[in-house]
């Protein structure tokens, strides 16, 4: 069959209707004659919530348009929602663009208000209400030094205002009330697969990566740095906590803050500052000779415990103080000795945390752990969001995916925080919610007055939808 149809000439379905009379008692039919149909009829949601919330608004301040107004047909916050909405909405690459910018939906969710682009000024591109990808990817390949001079990159986007818009966005919500707040630290491998700009052979990886850094509380994105791999975890650390914890003390003056991370950010560098700045950290520490020692007759004990127990794992907690050479002075370590599967495990912890005020066992267990769900977090970014993106030349337009898709996730994040609490949804991951609230079929049908959305009478989520759709219409004040 396949090799007789590319014999032949190509077929025009238009017009033409399609026959399956071998699938059920009666004949199915099939033509092309629906009009605009579109498989995102949840997108509505991302366009509300960000409506209601003002994300990409602000995010559009952070960019320079040097381009002439009276000769541009796509304003720079719709080539942001366009870019972003369609991350959430599972369209990882640039090339999608040349089909989806005649989306009439997408259009219209991106503010368009000629959302079939019947009044385009070139012939061959009306129809197209949005943009190709060629104009996307001039927004991300645009230099630092582009101006109004420039031929055709001339949307120039401010780092640092960047970085600080994902902080502020990450203060802004957090409530009045808040008593205390943790921030976990970490980095991770961004494989590379060209010849991109700080290409690096990471040997830990074991492959050419980027390593960025990534800073959330809880499932709230609050730093996303793209970074070469040759260099350790922690480098730039210290900065970034710097202004982190500057903008939440601008709000909150006695907010506790702790900071957590895995052994690589345990470095005196790290630990001196936020002695100094009364932030609080809960670190891993990288087990040697010395801690094995002093922790061996707790090991020993726990043994004992596993196998009085029928092997199962057993675990005892050993307080000390220890100075590492390179550190100013001894502070506070908390040693695991577990025993399980037939051997031993130790772990360490060092905290400046007051010994008196918390149990070991705790500290460890309870407070130090609940660091892993951000890994979670960041796996939910690169798998669903498409962060690991970055192969474009340059580590600018690298550094600039990697935000587009952190504001993707932070659009689907609010959309689960917000929209989906109380329900089967409220802790279901990006991908999950994108199947099942945004990829829905709609036929869309655009009049002078509206743009008619309908989905199907079968659509089994009808109910959770429309008390999102409620819960996401929270007024134009936060939106300021």
């Amino acid at each position: 069959m396949t090799e007789q149809l590319s014999a032949a000439a190509p077929t025009d379905c238009t017009g033409q209707s399609l026959l399956f009379p071998e699938l059920t008692g009666r004949p199915v039919v099939v033509d092309f004659e629906a009009g605009h149909v579109s498989s995102d009829g949840g997108s509505v949601l991302l366009g509300r919530l960000d409506c209601s919330y003002g994300y990409t608004q602000r995010f559009a301040r952070c960019f320079q348009d040097y381009r002439n107004p009276d000769l541009i047909e796509h304003e720079l916050l719709g080539l942001l929602r366009q870019r972003v909405y369609g991350l959430a909405l599972g369209y990882e690459d640039l090339n999608d663009h040349d089909q989806l910018c005649a989306d009439p939906l997408l259009a219209s969710v991106c503010g368009k208000k000629d959302p079939l682009g019947q009044d385009r000024v070139r012939r061959q591109d009306r129809g197209k209400a949005l943009s190709g990808k060629s104009t996307l990817n001039r927004l991300e390949l645009t230099p630092a030094d582009a101006d109004a001079q420039a031929r055709y990159k001339k949307i120039v986007a401010d780092e640092e205002a960047i970085e600080d818009y994902f902080i502020d966005e990450y203060v802004r919500h957090l409530p009045k009330e808040t008593e205390r707040v943790v921030l976990d630290v970490d980095a991770t491998d961004d494989p590379i697969h060209g010849q991109q700009e700080g290409r690096f052979f990471h040997g830990y990886y074991g492959d050419y990566c980027y390593l960025p850094l990534y800073i959330f509380d809880g499932d709230w994105p609050v730093l996303a740095w793209l970074r070469r791999s040759d260099r350790e975890a922690s480098t730039g650390a210290v900065e970034k906590v710097k202004k982190i914890v500057a903008a939440l003390r601008r709000r909150f003056p006695r907010l506790p803050i702790r900071l957590r991370g895995d052994s690589g950010f345990c470095r005196d560098e790290l630990m001196v500052w936020c002695e100094l700045n009364g932030v609080k950290y809960l670190l891993g520490l990288a087990r040697n000779a010395v801690l094995e020692h002093r922790l061996a007759p707790a090991l020993q004990k726990a043994q004992a415990l596993s196998q009085a127990q029928g092997g199962t794992p057993a675990r005892v907690f050993l307080e000390m103080t220890y100075r590492a050479g390179s550190w100013h002075a001894p502070r506070w370590v908390i040693g695991k000795a577990e025993w399980t599967q037939g051997e031993g495990n130790p772990r360490f912890i060092i905290t400046n945390e007051d010994p008196c005020q918390f149990q070991a066992q705790s500290l460890y267990e309870q407070d130090y752990c609940g660091r892993g769900d951000m890994e979670n977090r960041i796996k939910e970014q690169q798998l669903d969001l498409y962060a690991d993106r970055t192969s474009t030349e340059t580590m600018r337009a690298n550094q600039l995916r990697l935000w587009f898709s952190t504001l993707a996730y932070l659009l689907m994040n609010q959309l689960r925080r917000v929209g989906l609490a109380g329900t089967q949804w409220a802790r279901a991951t990006c991908g999950t919610i994108r199947l099942k609230l945004l990829k829905v079929g709609a036929l869309v049908r655009v009049s002078v007055r509206r743009v008619w959305v309908s989905l199907s009478s079968a659509y089994p989520w009808k109910e959770i939808f429309a008390q999102v759709t409620q819960r996401l219409a929270v007024g134009p004040s936060l939106g300021t």
